[in-house]
């Protein structure tokens, strides 16, 4: 029996759990293929904040609600900006959730972020789902990027590491309502895409 190998303990940087290199590169390489697919079914679209402005990322969904951003707010639907259903998320990223938060609930949401050479995310929470005690995981593919984590409130110091391709976040317990975003990309820091960026994934319970 071929033996499976040790995978790394999470590093605790102000709550959140930080498994860096969980995922090898067959496994990087593996979810990629399955994202090509569903993107095929669900294109990547560039969504606006509620306040008319471009976000910088482009942004799609798996699972049974996907995460919509335009002028009617921030909101979680069933259906893609197209009419169609969300595809299903792949095992693959499954996997990863039951490993890293094995008495959570099956998420109902992968949100598909995926970042150019000049995108980020500014300050935010993740307030949209019903229920607080249920995590949030995200799992990083592609180029560097330089994540921050403040606070439950805006304002106060932030503290800042570098997300690298396979490393995987759990943001849940006292983390679970802190801001935390993307300051910026490090283009060409990984092979993985066929392009500069990267790839965020956060798998999510909405109701």
């Amino acid at each position: 029996m071929t033996e499976i190998p040790p995978r790394p303990a999470p590093v605790e940087v102000r709550h959140f759990l930080h498994y860096p290199g969980w995922l090898d590169v067959s496994g990087q390489q593996r979810i990629v293929a399955e994202l090509r697919a569903l993107v095929a079914k669900a294109p990547l679209f560039s969504p606006m904040t509620p306040h008319g402005r471009p976000m910088s990322v482009r942004m799609t969904s798996a699972g049974r609600f996907g995460w919509l951003s335009d002028r009617r707010g921030y909101r979680y639907g069933e259906t893609h900006p197209n009419g169609q259903p969300w595809p299903a998320i792949p095992e693959s990223i499954l996997t990863v959730w039951r490993a890293v938060v094995p008495g959570a609930r099956e998420p109902e949401c992968c949100l598909i972020n995926f970042y150019g050479p000049e995108a980020r995310m500014s300050l935010h929470q993740d307030r949209d789902e019903a229920d607080f005690t249920q995590p949030v995981v995200s799992i990083s593919l592609g180029d560097d990027g330089l994540f921050r984590i403040g606070n439950a409130t805006r304002g106060g110091r932030t503290q800042s590491l570098w997300l690298r391709s396979g490393d995987v976040m759990v943001m849940g317990n006292e983390a679970r309502l802190l801001h935390h975003g993307i300051d910026r990309i490090a283009p060409g820091t990984s092979t993985l895409l066929d392009r500069p960026g990267r790839i965020n994934l956060t798998l999510r319970v909405v109701t």
